[in-house]
């Protein structure tokens, strides 16, 4: 099964790639704050999403605030 979904510690990373950047990127969805990753490799875009997530939730911690929450909407 193919997917551009990724998920980690509650956390779901959708990837797109760019024919003209030549890189695979993407965002975490369902939360309002804008947190992005990217990899030239497909091998590493994973570790990329992780990396973000990790960042995230560091930030979070560090400012002392609530990180938000996965709210996904179905179709």
């Amino acid at each position: 099964m193919v997917s551009n979904i990724l998920y980690y510690k509650g956390y779901y990373g959708k990837i797109e790639y760019s024919a003209e950047d030549k890189v695979i990127y993407g965002k975490l969805i369902g939360i309002h704050s804008l947190i992005s990753f990217e990899s030239e490799s497909a091998t590493d875009i994973e570790t990329e999403f992780h990396n973000a997530v990790d960042d995230y939730l560091s930030y979070c911690e560090e400012e002392g605030i609530e990180p938000e929450k996965t709210i996904l909407m179905e179709d």
